[in-house]
């Protein structure tokens, strides 16, 4: 299964690329896919922006992710 993370896009690159960031978390994204511009939510999956997102949207990703995280660790 593949799985998509909302990061918030830091920083345009003048190649493509971005530069994204998640809870301290910092990476380079290709952005040939979007419209990416700093500050825009997007959905990463392997490296590249697959799609942007509001913040509203990217944050309730983010929160499914956590309640996840709680049931798996539930004993």
């Amino acid at each position: 299964m593949c799985i998509a993370v909302p990061m918030k896009i830091t920083k345009i690159h003048n190649n493509g690329t971005a530069t994204a960031q998640l809870d301290g978390n910092t990476v380079v994204i290709n952005t040939s896919l979007v419209d990416a511009k700093e500050g825009d939510f997007a959905l990463i999956h392997a490296g590249c922006a697959l799609e942007l997102l509001s913040k509203d949207a990217a944050q309730e990703i983010l929160d499914l992710f956590a309640d996840l995280e709680v049931l798996a660790n539930e004993d």
